[in-house]
């Protein structure tokens, strides 16, 4: 009797374990789902973002094999940047054109790897009614080390009527991107992205090659303890940045203070820890880089839409990232985001302490 019992409960929870598991929504279910908010949406952006899926799969997989492969360490070039090219950067660069390539949504690419625009010459692409900025493999100086990495991407609609994608397509501010992501290859792999209406994530199950949603509606939490910045470069920062963590190493019971340090040296990680665990992540202008060394188009501005739409704020210290104006394909910019208050908190000090700075015109040539 007890024996028949114990086999009737064991086949109820694996019962209902089951119908648990196929309540799991996938990310092509949601993004179909999240079209009809858009009235003017016929299902373009939808395959665009499956197209950026797919290649952020095999990009996953190649890193997942690199230790078992000829494919780590460098090709022996470096990138408009200056940076050493990675095998891995090259892998998932030419990954990602290729895909959306052949999607044909997309007729242009801005790329870290690549010096110019990137137009598709083929009839399908040239009527694409998107163009991407992407880095296609953000954090690559640590592959070897086996620390998180991840791609970061932006989408805008192109400005131009119809054939091959232009440099103005691409140089629009972010208030005009129509949706930002990031994916992130760690120890599980992660894709997070807006449309401008709250950021949802999804973990891929490698088991069935399927991103599911995991991590509905994030929104960074109204202020943090964590503090994310290179401080090797203290002696460089401006004294406005100088003072700034100096109060988050004060000791304060009310604001929870001193805060925690923690800097993984890849933006998609660290901005993804500090989304989860509530924290400020800073790149500053500094006395060698007055515009810091994030690109504005495929880094600052990308995060600083995910950041906005999860409740939290962007800034170069004075102004709102989303509303600079590029003026180049790589141009660079500081970049303070997270939690409202805690960027708030740092633009005061660079308005009390590095006022100059806000005047000062920011390089916008690629350094």
């Amino acid at each position: 009797m007890l024996k028949r019992k114990k086999n009737a409960y064991l086949q109820h929870q694996n019962s209902n374990a089951m119908v648990t598991r196929y309540k799991i929504k996938t990310l092509t279910e949601f993004v179909i789902e999240r079209q009809s908010e858009y009235p003017h949406a016929k299902g373009a952006l939808t395959r665009l973002l499956n197209d950026i899926a797919t290649a952020a799969k095999i990009v996953n997989r190649e890193i997942n094999a690199a230790g078992l492969v000829d494919i780590l360490g460098t090709v022996g070039s470096t990138n408009i940047q200056g940076e050493t090219q990675k095998k891995l950067d090259v892998y998932a660069n030419d990954m990602f054109i290729t895909m959306l390539k052949g999607g044909g949504e997309c007729c242009a690419i801005a790329s870290e790897e690549n010096e110019k625009v990137i137009s598709f010459q083929n009839n399908i692409a040239e009527l694409g009614k998107y163009v991407v900025a992407i880095d296609p493999l953000d954090g690559s100086s640590n592959i070897e080390s086996n620390v998180s990495i991840g791609t970061i991407f932006s989408i805008y609609r192109r400005k131009s009527e119809i054939g091959l994608g232009t440099l103005e397509d691409l140089l629009q501010p972010g208030v005009n991107q129509v949706a930002a992501g990031y994916i992130i290859y760690g120890s599980s792999t992660m894709l997070v992205y807006t449309t401008g209406k709250g950021v949802n994530g999804f973990t891929l199950d490698p088991s069935v090659g399927i991103f599911c949603l995991s991590h509905p509606d994030m929104k960074f939490t109204e202020t943090g303890n964590i503090y994310s910045i290179n401080e090797g470069n203290y002696v460089y920062f401006p004294e406005g940045i100088k003072k700034y963590i100096k109060y988050l190493q004060e000791e304060d019971k009310c604001t929870l203070r001193p805060y925690t340090s923690r800097y993984i040296g890849s933006l998609v990680a660290d901005f993804h820890r500090n989304l989860i665990k509530g924290g400020i992540f800073l790149y500053p202008g500094t006395r060698k880089n007055p515009s810091g060394k994030l690109r504005l188009l495929y880094e600052c501005n990308p995060i600083a839409f995910i950041a906005e739409q999860a409740g939290g704020k962007a800034s170069d210290g004075f102004n709102r990232i989303m509303e600079i104006q590029p003026k180049t394909l790589h141009q660079r910019a500081p970049l303070i985001t997270g939690p409202r208050k805690m960027v708030e908190k740092a633009e005061e000090y660079m308005r009390n302490f590095s006022p100059k700075m806000e005047h000062s015109p920011m390089p916008t040539e690629e350094e």
